[in-house]
């Protein structure tokens, strides 16, 4: 059998695409059961995100069944192979391995070092385990293409470091406050981005909250989502005194907060450390401010270069993981060699106990007055003498030789072993 690998991804297809050909709820169990009864096609598994879709299946005839999937997927999905073939990708063999690995730790994402991925990558072989639509063989390249995955974020620094706004702004508060539990902050307006960055500070411990916004509602609003406090945009410049981070996004054309007025709050909190980000663009926040002793202010532009630095990291580890990449998919492609192997293994052992019964049983005949207990020492006795006759070949069956298939062919026609019925 071979791995054979069909999809659609964020490189390849447009959204469009990609939601047409999405295996989403019913369609899973329906899509999946569909792919395995079609002939050519001996074990299946299905990943479908928003970014992907693509169908991991071990075949005996790559190109015969990469023809029948695509009739399949246009019959289920209701399109024209026209309509989304040129935005196939089709691998198989040591591609279609190599393909599996990348996208389990995120080289092939839109995000590389993305988490995400992997979890969906078991999820999809859990389905597949479930639903008794997997083999040896997928199995194998599953939990492989999972360890994978767990070795290049071990061994390399690819999930390091933000690369977005929202997240790079809360890496820089964890530079100037090394632990953000029990630090006050403040969401000044309510930009997409600005919640975004304020829902991962919480997760890294902020539990103190208020919201401030020029619609109050909103703010109320937004503040029971956050288990937090709204603030009326009248007060803030007040609450300011107990705040240790702000991020500000309220879309006003001038600035809201001035160097003098942060001067006097500076004064009321006895200088202590503040973070502040401004994401609004135009800037909501007075530059000048970032001259005063423990002010940190950061703009939008500074968390860009941030982003910019960290990306060009993780190109640089995700070198490093193409490397233990090609040494897993040597690793597989040498376990599936072994494969070829272990039906011949089968029928050797098989031969073997074959003219051990057919001998035991012409020895019964001839000799009708054996008792039990030395009946049970013949039978121990050949079994030792054809375990030792056949380790040496089923030894060299296993190794890893470029003469294995004429190794194979020896073996069958020196014991008589019919190898296509095997």
């Amino acid at each position: 059998m071979k791995v054979l690998v069909l999809g659609v991804t964020h490189k390849t297809a447009n959204v469009e695409i990609r939601e047409k050909l999405a295996f989403n709820g019913p369609k899973l169990e329906e899509g999946i059961f569909g792919l395995r009864r079609i002939p050519e096609v001996r074990e299946a598994a299905v990943l479908s995100t928003c970014n992907r879709v693509e169908l991991y299946t071990c075949v005996n005839n790559t190109s015969v069944a990469a023809d029948h999937i695509k009739d399949y997927l246009s019959s289920l999905h209701g399109m024209p192979r026209q309509e989304f073939e040129r935005s196939l990708f089709v691998h198989n063999g040591e591609d279609a391995i190599r393909h599996v690995f990348r996208v389990s730790s995120s080289l092939d994402s839109m995000v590389v070092g993305e988490p995400q991925i992997l979890g969906q990558i078991k999820d999809a072989f859990d389905f597949a385990l479930g639903k008794k639509t997997t083999g040896v063989l997928l199995n194998k390249l599953m939990k492989k293409a999972i360890s994978t995955a767990k070795r290049v974020r071990t061994e390399t620094r690819i999930a390091e470091n933000a690369v977005s706004i929202s997240f790079a702004a809360v890496e820089l508060a964890k530079k100037i406050f090394t632990d953000l539990g029990g630090k006050s902050f403040m969401l000044l307006g309510a930009g997409e981005m600005a919640e975004l960055a304020a829902r991962h500070l919480m997760n890294n411990g902020v539990q103190d909250v208020m919201v401030v916004n020029r619609t109050y509602e909103r703010g109320c609003e937004l503040a029971r989502e956050f288990n937090g406090k709204p603030v009326k945009f009248e007060d803030f410049l007040h609450e300011l005194v107990h705040t240790d981070i702000i991020i500000c996004s309220t879309g006003a054309p001038t600035y809201v907060l001035q160097k003098d007025q942060m001067h006097k709050v500076m004064k009321e909190r006895k200088h202590r450390p503040v973070f502040i980000i401004d994401i609004s663009v135009p800037r909501n926040i007075d530059p000048e401010i970032n001259k005063l002793d423990n002010v940190y202010l950061y703009d939008v532009d500074d968390l860009q270069e941030v982003v910019d630095t960290n990306i060009h990291g993780r190109k640089i580890e995700a070198e490093k993981a193409e490397k233990i990449i090609d040494e897993e998919v040597g690793k597989f492609l040498k376990w599936m060699s072994s494969l070829d192997s272990v039906p011949t293994i089968i029928s050797l052992r098989q031969k073997a106990e074959e003219i051990k019964a057919e001998e035991i049983g012409k020895l019964k005949s001839r000799v009708p007055d054996l008792d039990e207990e030395k009946m049970k020492a013949v039978e121990y006795m050949a079994t030792a003498i054809i375990n030792k006759l056949i380790h040496p070949p089923t030894v060299a069956l296993k190794e890893d030789t470029e003469d294995r298939d004429e190794l194979i062919a020896t073996i069958k026609k020196l014991y008589g072993i019919n190898g296509e019925e095997e």
